[in-house]
């Protein structure tokens, strides 16, 4: 499959410094920040530097450095949050079907509470 990455999306603009935001953590090939609209006590959003659509695309496509630089961040952002202990969720949304906002790959790691079940039965 083919991605189109879409250079104006507003985690895009957050690299390039147009949008603000709450930096938790920033890597040579990652940046994690707080969300705006917080749906746990804990609420990042980790993201590549690199144009990524979603998960799969990263995972195909960025380099070695890219990929352990962002799995490092994700488990670094969990550890300075203290998350491990009580637990977290992590979710990437990816495409239409998944709700995935914004075509940026991103994850959400969210905890602090009890997050309920992930999915209801159908």
């Amino acid at each position: 499959m083919a991605y189109a990455y879409d250079d104006q999306n507003i985690f895009a603009k957050i690299l390039r410094g147009e949008v603000p935001n709450d930096t938790v953590l920033e890597t040579d090939h990652s940046l994690a920040f707080r969300d705006i609209q917080p749906q746990a006590p804990t609420h990042v959003l980790v993201i590549p530097k690199g144009p990524y659509v979603c998960y799969d695309h990263f995972a195909q496509e960025a380099s070695d450095a890219e990929l352990l630089d962002y799995t490092r961040a994700v488990g670094e952002v969990c550890r300075m949050e203290g998350v491990a202990e009580g637990g977290f969720r992590m979710i990437a949304n990816a495409g239409r079907d998944g709700v995935q906002e914004v075509p940026h790959l991103h994850v959400h790691i969210l905890a602090g509470r009890n997050l309920g079940r992930m999915l209801q039965p159908a």
